[in-house]
């Protein structure tokens, strides 16, 4: 599988689902609860990390078989 490189595609898309996800919740809790800010660095530190580790690898795998279904190959120029 010499072709399968998804690049900085999965990063990208990971920060945007992990930031909607955190940023939200970060909202939610500061609105109901109005916590310090190290609760706050507490919490959303941590699950930050955790989220874009446990995702990088299926969105990874999701990229590279989109590249192998649609026979995806390098940009040729004319």
């Amino acid at each position: 599988m010499g072709f399968a490189d998804s690049g900085d595609g999965p990063a990208i898309f990971i920060i945007f689902v992990v930031g909607f996800i955190v940023v939200g919740l970060a909202l939610v809790v500061d609105v109901f609860f109005s916590p310090s800010m190290a609760v706050h660095l507490a919490l959303w530190i941590p699950l930050t990390v955790v989220l874009a580790i446990a995702l990088l690898r299926p969105f990874k795998g999701i990229l590279i078989s989109l590249q192998y279904r649609h026979d995806a190959g390098e940009g040729q120029s004319e």
